[in-house]
């Protein structure tokens, strides 16, 4: 007996696919990070908290880091053990502690002080990969990225806008896909629909603005009210 795979949805055409950028930007015509930042140092630690972990824990977790040191200058010189203090209330804090006090050690020598503006330079500092990248030059510096996490890797493969089966596919086709206009936001709608509407384990389809255009065939009904 073999082993039956679940079926990715078919790719919608680019036409749907402006469709539900239209519906979204009507829904938020400016989204923004909900991490809390004040400056590209700031945002690039912030993200990098934020792996395996809530924006809601990482901004609780970092207020009192960044009133402390809100540069690498600062951050560097409250020592591993006082970040790793301060920030123990998330996951793999240890190992994170570890990468800010790295990579503000980095943009100091090596960038004099500046965060890198490049994906390649951004990858560079310890506990930067490629989505962090992606985050900090689309938010911080206004360049047209999308940073494929767990919420845009869903959504791209439900809708049918985007079918891959790693998020560096589906980054591909969403790049390919996605009319000019609607770039440079792309990847906050998409990833604020995956965490509110399209959720991961009961989508909210009755109340999505593109169920219809959307491949998903498992859409959940409207909850019954008398229940």
């Amino acid at each position: 007996m073999t082993k039956k795979t679940a079926s990715r949805p078919r790719p919608i055409t680019r036409a749907k696919t402006a469709s539900i950028y239209a519906h979204l930007q009507q829904l938020d015509p400016e989204p923004k990070t909900e991490l809390n930042y004040s400056n590209p140092f700031t945002l690039v630690v912030a993200v990098a908290l934020s792996a395996q972990s809530t924006d809601v824990g990482v901004n609780k977790a970092s207020k009192a880091l960044f009133a402390l040191a809100d540069n690498p200058r600062a951050m560097l010189g409250l020592g591993e053990d006082q970040v790793r203090d301060m920030i123990k209330t998330i996951g793999l804090y240890r190992n994170k502690a570890k990468n800010v006090i790295g990579l503000s050690k980095m943009i100091l020598e090596e960038f004099e002080g500046q965060v890198p503006q490049t994906e390649a330079e951004l990858t560079k500092l310890p506990g930067v990969g490629r989505k962090t990248a992606n985050v900090v030059l689309n938010v911080a510096f206004g360049q047209p990225t999308i940073a494929v996490d767990t919420h845009i890797f869903r959504v791209g493969n439900r809708t049918g806008m985007a079918p891959g089966k790693t998020p560096d596919q589906v980054e591909e086709v969403l790049l390919r896909v996605t009319p000019k206009e609607y770039l440079q936001h792309a990847h906050h709608w998409l990833i604020l629909h995956g965490r509110y509407t399209c959720l991961a384990r009961k989508p909210r389809c009755w109340l999505c603005r593109v169920s219809d255009v959307c491949r998903y065939k498992d859409k959940t009904p409207a909850p019954d009210e008398n229940c």
